[in-house]
């Protein structure tokens, strides 16, 4: 599974990266684009409109999106705006390990 994670948060992008590599998944970030499976997006650094940004750019990737739990009317508009999946940041690393689990044989 190749993930892009979109996040300037470095301690964010390094902690997450870290896990899901060692889940077995290819993980990049950053401007380049290489037909990620999932893309992941940081709704409190990146904002909502980044989503509709990702959706055209790769509209064959699931795009989850994540915020602090305290901005719920963000959430909803993310999901609004083309997110398939929506959580709190403090479940990203564990929904994101649930993906890569199911598409392990």
């Amino acid at each position: 599974m190749h993930i892009h994670l979109d996040t300037p948060d470095l301690m964010t992008r390094v902690r997450l990266e870290s896990r899901w590599r060692s889940a077995g998944a290819a993980v990049t970030s950053g401007d380049g684009i290489e037909h990620p499976d999932l893309v992941v997006i940081d709704l409190a650094a990146r904002g909502v409109d980044t989503v509709a940004i990702w959706r055209e750019r790769c509209p064959d990737a699931s795009i989850l999106a994540f915020g602090p739990h305290v901005e719920g009317a963000m959430l909803k508009a993310a999901r609004q705006a083309g997110a398939d999946d929506v959580v709190v940041r403090g479940k990203v690393a564990d929904r994101v390990l649930k993906r890569i689990e199911e598409r392990q044989p």
